[in-house]
C-alpha cells in the first residue's frame, strides 16, 4: 500500500499549524505497469529528488509517498510534477 500526502503550497498544507490535511492511499498492486515503474523510479532516485525539491517554486505542492517493504519503511518527498496522476487523484482534503 502506498500512503500519499500532499504538502506545501501557498496555504502550507500539512505543515505545523495547518488545519487541512491532504492524504490518500493507493494499492501498489492495482497500479498500471507505467505507474509502477514511475513509483519505483521515485524511490530509486532519491538523490536527484533532493535536487528537484530544492529547485522547485516555494509555493508549489510536494508529495510525500511512503511504503513498507521487506527491508523496512521507505518515504520520498517529490515535486508534484513527478508524481503519477493516479497517486495525486487519491488525495482527499480533510479538516483537522
Amino acid at each position: 500500500m502506498l500512503h500519499v500526502e500532499r504538502i506545501g503550497g501557498l496555504a502550507g498544507f500539512g505543515g505545523t499549524g495547518s488545519h487541512i490535511r491532504s492524504r490518500g492511499q493507493v494499492d501498489e498492486a492495482a497500479l498500471s505497469d507505467s505507474d509502477k515503474k514511475a513509483v519505483e523510479e521515485l524511490f530509486r532516485s532519491q538523490s536527484s529528488q533532493k535536487k528537484a525539491k530544492t529547485s522547485q517554486m516555494p509555493d508549489a505542492f510536494r508529495y510525500r509517498i511512503s511504503r513498507t517493504t521487506p527491508a523496512g519503511a521507505e518515504t520520498v518527498e517529490v515535486p508534484e510534477s513527478l508524481v503519477p496522476k493516479t497517486l495525486t487523484q487519491s488525495v482527499k482534503d480533510e479538516l483537522v
